[in-house]
C-alpha cells in the first residue's frame, strides 16, 4: 500500500514510513501536483483538506478530521485494515523501520565496518547491526528506539 500525505500530515507520514509504508510527503506542494502524483503513482491520498476530496476523478483517498497524529494513524490503520499487531508482536524489523523516516527511501543493512566512520564510537562498540538510507544516507542502528516505538504504537492502537 502506497500513500501520499498532504502538507498538513507530516507527522502521520513519518509514522507510516516508520511502519514500512511507502509514504510521500512534501511540506510545500501545490494541490494540483499532489493530485497528479497520487493519480500517476497510484497512491492513496491522505488529506485534511475537504476541497481536495471533491476533485473529480479522485478515487483513492482518506479524509482525516483529527488534529492528533496518533488518532490520524489509528484511522488510517482502521480504514485500510493495516495489520500492525503481527508486526509489533513479532519483534521482526523487516517491515517496521524499513523506510527512512526523513526521505521515504529504503533502509538497507550495511556492514559494521562500513558504518564505523559515521556512527558514534560508543554505538559502534555496542551495536552489531547497522542500516543506512539509500536516499539521504542517514544511518540507523538498534538502540532503544525500536522498543519505545513498539510500545508507543501498542498504546496508540488500543
Amino acid at each position: 500500500m502506497r500513500f501520499i500525505a498532504d502538507s498538513m500530515l507530516g507527522r502521520l507520514a513519518r509514522w507510516l514510513r516508520l511502519l514500512g509504508y511507502d509514504t510521500l510527503y512534501y511540506p510545500q506542494i501545490e494541490d494540483s501536483l499532489l493530485l497528479k502524483i497520487a493519480r500517476e503513482d497510484n497512491r492513496i491520498l491522505l488529506t485534511r483538506d475537504t476541497r481536495l476530496v471533491k476533485v473529480r476523478g479522485l478515487k483513492q483517498f482518506l479524509l482525516l478530521k483529527e488534529n492528533d497524529s496518533f488518532k490520524q494513524l489509528r484511522n488510517v490503520v482502521k480504514a485500510f485494515k493495516l495489520n500492525l499487531h503481527d508486526k509489533l508482536e513479532s519483534g521482526n524489523d523487516v517491515m517496521i523501520l524499513s523506510r527512512c523516516a526523513v526521505c521515504n527511501a529504503s533502509v538497507d543493512n550495511i556492514s559494521k565496518e562500513d558504518a564505523k566512520r559515521f556512527v558514534p564510537e560508543y554505538v559502534y562498540k555496542t551495536s552489531d547491526i547497522f542500516r543506512q538510507c539509500s536516499g539521504c544516507g542517514k544511518f540507523y542502528w538498534k538502540g532503544t528506539h525500536p522498543g519505545k516505538f513498539r510500545k508507543k504504537l501498542s498504546e496508540v492502537m488500543q
